[in-house]
């Protein structure tokens, strides 16, 4: 599949998605979102890709939100900014949901909306020249798509606060401290990195690790009996599998596990 504002890949059940507008320092506009729109709902909806990737092309920036020079051009025209089918920010930022294990590679520059897409995401590796913040006060805006929700759920309430307050940007090695990144590599390491992650979590049964991320987000929003109960659909999902029959076979085989996500 080929579209202009985004690259995107499928090989050996990964899918790696690349935000491909460098000379705007991959900021995103309307076509760029109903783009991401139909590849991330391709991506949740294929029961052959089991981990998606998301980057930016070049090492400036992974993405610096939204593109405010478009939006500039089509509120000083008259055209709808937003657009009838605009998509929320990026697509993944709400009302997506998606069970499948996400990885943010930080190539550069996360702000505003790029950030609130790497907070998205499960896993986040960044290249040590990156830096990340939601800078929208600074320009009359509000971080509307999960930044204000979902940096305070990720971080200390207190660090969150800081951030979301002065719009200041912080460099990787302080997101990796207090925890908004999993780890930080050189920039030429970075999609390694990513791929490795990859890797390492497709040793895990796909089955088994869908129900893992559903019951995590259910226990951040339900009460811990409510995430329970969940739980027995869950079970009944898992003891249908295909993947529940492999592993312990597998194990007892002293073989690897072939996992067919089913």
């Amino acid at each position: 599949m080929t579209y202009e504002s985004v690259r995107y890949e499928k090989q050996d059940h990964v899918a790696v998605v690349t935000l491909d507008r460098p000379q705007n320092m991959n900021a995103l506009h309307l076509e760029a979102h109903l783009e991401l729109k139909e590849i991330w709902e391709d991506f949740r909806d294929d029961p052959d890709l089991w981990v998606a990737i998301l980057t930016g092309a070049g090492d400036r920036a992974f993405c610096a939100g939204n593109d405010l020079k478009v939006t500039a051009e089509r509120t000083a025209d008259g055209t709808d900014v937003r657009g009838v089918e605009r998509p929320p920010f990026g697509r993944i930022t709400r009302d997506f949901d998606c069970s499948k294990p996400m990885i943010a590679a930080l190539n550069g520059v996360a702000a505003g909306g790029g950030l609130e897409l790497a907070l998205a995401c499960d896993i986040v590796v960044a290249a040590d020249h990156a830096r990340l913040g939601l800078p929208e006060p600074k320009v009359g805006l509000f971080a509307g798509a999960g930044g204000a929700h979902r940096l305070a759920r990720q971080v200390p309430f207190k660090v969150a606060m800081g951030m979301l307050l002065t719009g200041d940007l912080i460099d990787a090695a302080e997101a990796h401290r207090i925890g908004l990144v999993n780890q930080v590599v050189p920039g030429a390491d970075l999609m390694a990195t990513a791929h490795d992650w990859a890797q390492r979590i497709m040793r895990c049964s796909p089955v088994s690790l869908q129900l893992t991320k559903e019951a995590v987000f259910d226990a951040q929003f339900l009460g811990i009996d409510e995430a329970f109960r969940a739980d027995d659909g869950r079970r009944e999902r898992l003891f249908a599998s295909h993947d529940f029959v492999e592993g312990p076979r597998a194990f007892a085989e002293k073989r690897t596990p072939q996992w067919t996500g089913r």
